[in-house]
């Protein structure tokens, strides 16, 4: 899946670097507040030469959809290598609790409320959410020892609870800081009980 076009590696490579350096400016300012001019100074360009990469803001945040996908995929093909993959899931998705990404946490709150009022945006989170659920759904299918499409069935319910955890929980630090030791464990709680809820159902035979 392409949620932006990739022209060239090296300009491929050089959108990477410019979509690094403008993050905390995206999502301190939010994806109105955030002109384009504040976008290009942050990268270190000028504005003339920040529109060749990106001509608008909602290209801006195609592109960082696909930056993070990319990320995640590395995640997801370390889980589906690793000799116990539910645990190895289970220990990217509590690394993701940890509070350290904070600006991630913003940077998605101001795209999930943009994706209410843009429809190309609301596409892009949209797809990026769902291939998430796909990549789930795979491991899910190894574990159980299932199809890819009769665990789709059977789980695609605990795969979207899953992305909605992380995603609160990215949210949720940013608007009010690292969650409470308290709160932490009902999290992971539900985490385990989904998890340990699809490794025992296994198929038979």
């Amino acid at each position: 899946m392409s949620l932006a076009p990739h022209p060239s590696p090296a300009a491929d490579a050089r959108s990477h670097e410019i979509l690094a350096s403008i993050r905390q400016a995206f999502a301190e300012k939010g994806f109105d507040g955030a002109s384009m001019q504040d976008l290009a100074r942050a990268a270190g360009m000028s504005v003339g030469n920040f529109y060749r990469y990106f001509p608008s803001k909602s290209e801006i945040v195609k592109a960082m959809c696909g930056y993070d996908l990319s990320e995640i995929q590395a995640e997801f093909a370390d889980v589906q290598n690793a000799p116990d993959p539910m645990l190895c899931l289970r220990q990217h998705i509590i690394g993701h609790f940890d509070g350290k990404e904070e600006a991630d946490g913003q940077l998605w709150a101001e795209i999930t409320a943009a994706a209410i009022r843009k429809p190309d945006i609301r596409e892009a989170a949209a797809m990026m959410e769902g291939t998430i659920i796909a990549f789930l759904i795979a491991i899910f299918a190894g574990v159980t020892r299932r199809s890819e499409a009769e665990a789709r069935l059977r789980y695609e319910g605990q795969a979207q609870m899953l992305v909605m955890l992380v995603k609160a929980m990215a949210m949720r630090t940013c608007q009010c800081g690292p969650a409470s030791p308290a709160l932490s464990a009902q999290v992971v709680a539900v985490l385990d009980r989904v998890l340990s809820d699809i490794s025992n159902d296994k198929a038979e035979g």
